[in-house]
């Protein structure tokens, strides 16, 4: 019997041990940052809860397991009282941790109407517009288009206005912990603030006809200057009437979704079989 209490308590610390370990991965941005966060802390609840579960399970099939004439058990109100206070104080902080991430702005954005909370003068604001079945990119108060680019200051909030031309389609950078659904006629918001420099890749995540694995896009975060320094590159291309639009800040001409280089934003359907075109519309 000490055996197994040593075993159980040494297990029950390893775990801990190992949960109370901090990643020390940076986060790409502040929306995965709390996505990750709260997943953290409900593993605290789920893994101990799991071990509780199958050490019980364990020992009664190991006791048990030669008892012929089993007896039904009596009830134990202590029992049922203290079963029952324990799940609503874990509901309870389950409950309280996911509304603190839910409710902040970083991951559901609302923007309420009348409300002057918004972007501010030094925000970025990016408009993402699907299509059949392509990215446009555009930052509206800059006056530039980017293709299926985003280029993104670190450390500034930004804000993504998420819509569609056509059918209903999804804007998804898993690795930034940023999704939203781009329905025709109504435009949703995404708000985060890039963390990490790097590149990040984005795709559609609703199916949306026969070339939907093709609406890829590319999300590259820079430091701020590097950042200015592109924006004014892409201003003074785009206004000399030359197709800078899909430059990237590295330099980089960007693709268009089917892999083809694309001086604008031609569509995925380029490449798209007849038949299968007749099909879909």
């Amino acid at each position: 019997m000490k055996r197994t209490r040593f075993a159980l308590v040494s297990l029950l610390s390893a775990v801990a041990l190992a949960l109370a370990v901090e990643s020390v991965a940076a986060q790409p941005s502040t929306t995965a940052e709390l996505i990750n966060e709260l997943n953290l802390k409900l593993l605290y609840v789920a893994v101990p809860i799991t071990l509780l579960v199958e050490v019980i399970l364990l020992y009664t099939v190991l006791k048990f397991r030669n008892n012929d004439s089993p007896k039904p058990t009596r009830e134990n109100r202590r029992l049922e009282i203290t079963w029952t206070i324990a799940t609503a104080i874990i509901l309870l902080f389950v409950g309280v941790a996911s509304y603190g991430v839910l409710a902040n702005p970083d991951v559901t954005y609302l923007e309420e109407p009348g409300a002057e909370a918004g972007p501010s003068e030094g925000d970025v604001v990016v408009r993402a517009e699907a299509f059949q079945w392509g990215w446009e990119m555009s930052y509206p108060r800059e006056n530039v288009t980017s293709g299926t680019n985003i280029v993104l200051p670190q450390g500034q909030d930004v804000y993504i206005q998420v819509t569609s031309r056509d059918v209903i389609h999804a804007f998804h950078v898993p690795e930034m912990g940023l999704k939203m659904d781009a329905f025709p006629g109504k435009v949703q918001t995404i708000k985060t603030t890039p963390l990490e420099t790097g590149e990040y890749q984005g795709y559609c995540a609703e199916y949306c006809g026969v070339a939907h694995s093709q609406m890829y896009f590319t999300v590259e975060v820079v430091p701020q200057d590097q950042y200015q320094q592109w924006l004014q590159e892409q201003r003074q291309s785009q206004q000399g009437g030359g197709d800078g639009g899909n430059e990237s800040a590295g330099g980089n001409g960007n693709q268009s979704a089917d892999g083809n280089e694309s001086g604008g934003n031609a569509s995925a359907s380029v490449n798209a079989p007849p038949a299968l075109l007749a099909l879909a519309n």
